[in-house]
């Protein structure tokens, strides 16, 4: 009884001097005159020495009660959140030891308080050590219980069994926030949280959270198949793989940005509510997040630091957009001074995948410089370096405006309308055309030489036309290659379809005549072999090729023809002179001309 009167004695004073407006001497004083009163009838003839002496006893009296009911708690091997009515009445005898402990340094300049000071601070620690053992059993217990495979699916199935695989619907709204602990732990968590705080330990509680949450934020990520693979991995895996793991990692990346991390800042918001310091908070958040951000990071970033062969341009390029979307995110996410250097580091990533692309770019162009002639491409045909280049631009300016931005990255010329990606995609096609104007001289038949570069212009025009390619080019672009098409056309007919057609183009006697058409026919059926193993694999072009042809030598041999007939030598000759072709022998052979491939 004397102890809880020592309490309740303490309590007052407590009260009395905040009431006073938490002057030290005046709770001391207040302190010293309800320890002295009703000892004895007459407190005016108490000398002060022996009041303070009271006064010291009835704080040490209501530390001891204090001391003897924390340490009972303690000393527990059972934790002390397995029971409900413990827990809560723990919580208030640490209320009540840090309250004393505030209002013992308040006094902190009567030196016969010191010892009680000591006392009470190393009490304090002993209660936050239990108490961080206390939260760590809290989130334990809380994960043992939570099945997270039912809250990724959002379904509820009493009927499934232990034996059973549990299979999560597919994301797509991203509409989701994952709520791992009961709102029950969540208030078990806070109260304690606040405490420890309160007692000075709030890194150590930090540390404790950040722990146990980073643990479920690996066990997520693996259930997203990502490999996470070091540096060294990354350069060592073969490029087929690392594209199914940029697959999978911009799957992952993307529900841990719009899913985990948003869940992960709700439930710190709400654990570390209500705290005297915001610290906490943002410290706890960013040490949850950073190493999975950190291991998402290095992925990116290995890949950016990795080969620049062409072919990665892209799986590059989608890990770059990927990156630019994470940015804004981690803006809003990461917007505290702990969080900053990850969103720092994001931003430089993305400058390196940057750099990667303009890498790659240049390894195109040497590509292209490195494809030797050889021998001539068989018929004349599209070559496959002109289909490679070709398809392989067409699908980059899918990500036209991303390369814009790479490409850019030194900014355009005030006014200029010229973009580096035009001016870019445009150097690699001379490059292209320059390599196909050595290779055509591998060609013994100049006719042959402008059909493979009138095949090559065709598909280079048609890739370019009508998509965002042509767009990049632009319409001068367009207009210069096709008078280029049109010159290559000229071309082939004239070396070699208007010279058998000079056969039939003359005046000559009568004799010169027959010989003539001796010879046309020759040259024509001479051509026509050789030209009929020629490949035009567009279908347009052959036909205008074929219509070309029929245009020049039909015309030519009727009028020979007819010249021939009207001839004055012919006269009085038995019968007329022998004809090889009639005009629509001609256009049938003509019409075989050139295969497909």
């Amino acid at each position: 009884m004397a102890e809880a009167g020592d309490e309740n004695l303490y309590a007052a004073a407590r009260d009395i001097a905040r009431a006073l407006g938490k002057d030290p001497s005046a709770a001391g004083d207040i302190l010293q005159i309800l320890s002295g009163y009703g000892a004895t009838g007459n407190t005016s003839g108490n000398s002060r020495a022996s009041t303070a002496s009271r006064g010291d006893a009835n704080l040490n009296r209501s530390l001891n009660s204090l001391e003897r009911q924390i340490s009972s708690y303690i000393v527990e091997d059972r934790p002390i959140w397995s029971d409900p009515v413990d827990s809560r009445s723990f919580l208030d005898a640490v209320d009540d030891l840090l309250a004393m402990a505030g209002d013992l340094r308040s006094m902190a300049g009567d030196k016969s308080v010191a010892v009680c000071i000591s006392r009470a601070d190393e009490l304090i620690q002993q209660v936050m050590f239990r108490l961080q053992e206390e939260f760590a059993y809290v989130m334990d217990r809380a994960s043992d219980t939570f099945d997270s495979d039912d809250e990724f699916s959002g379904e509820e199935d009493n009927d499934i069994g232990y034996d059973q695989i549990i299979v999560a619907r597919p994301v797509t709204d991203y509409k989701i926030v994952i709520e791992p602990l009961q709102s029950s732990v969540i208030g078990d968590l806070n109260a304690i949280a606040v405490r420890m705080v309160s007692g000075g330990f709030g890194k150590e509680c930090s540390r404790v959270y950040s722990s146990r949450r980073r643990e479920f934020l690996e066990e997520s990520l693996s259930r997203l198949h990502l490999r996470g693979l070091s540096m060294e991995e990354v350069q060592d895996s073969p490029w087929q793989d690392l594209e199914d793991e940029i697959d999978r990692w911009i799957k992952a990346v993307t529900m841990v940005f719009r899913v985990f991390f948003p869940s992960e800042r709700l439930l710190c918001d709400r654990v570390f509510s209500d705290l005297p310091v915001s610290s906490v908070t943002d410290l706890s958040f960013m040490e949850v997040c950073r190493g999975t951000t950190t291991q998402l990071l290095n992925f990116a970033d290995a890949i950016a630091l990795g080969s620049r062969l062409p072919e990665r341009l892209f799986k590059v390029m989608d890990l770059y957009e990927a990156v630019e979307d994470l940015i804004p995110k981690m803006e809003t996410l990461f917007s505290n001074k702990y969080c900053s250097p990850l969103k720092h580091e994001a931003v430089a990533i993305q400058k390196r995948l940057g750099e990667a692309v303009r890498g790659i770019f240049m390894e195109l162009e040497n590509l292209i410089r490195r494809d030797p002639p050889k021998t001539a491409f068989p018929g004349g045909g599209i070559h496959p370096i002109t289909r490679y280049v070709m398809n392989y631009l067409r699908a980059a300016c899918k990500s036209r405006q991303s390369l814009e931005q790479i490409l850019d990255h030194t900014g355009n010329d005030a006014g200029s309308e010229t973009r580096p990606l035009s001016v870019q995609l445009i150097w690699v096609l001379e490059l292209l055309e320059s390599n196909l104007e050595g290779k055509k001289r591998t060609y013994r038949d100049l006719p042959l030489c402008f059909l493979f570069m009138m095949n090559n212009g065709k598909y280079i025009l048609d890739k370019a036309t009508d998509n965002e390619l042509g767009s990049v080019l632009g319409e001068d672009w367009i207009v210069k290659h096709a008078a280029k098409l049109r010159q290559y056309h000229s071309n082939f007919l004239r070396s070699s379809w208007n010279q058998v057609v000079g056969l039939l183009r003359t005046e000559s006697p009568y004799p010169k005549l027959i010989e003539n058409l001796k010879l046309f026919k020759a040259r024509f059926d001479e051509v026509c072999l050789m030209q009929s193993q020629w490949v035009v694999t567009d279908e347009q072009l052959r036909e205008e090729l074929r219509s070309s042809v029929a245009g020049i030598v039909s015309p030519a041999y009727s009028s020979f023809v007819g010249r021939l007939k009207a001839s004055p030598e012919i006269n009085g000759r038995r019968g007329e002179p022998f004809i090889p072709y009639t005009v629509e022998d001609l256009e049938l052979r003509i019409k075989g001309l050139f295969k497909e491939r």
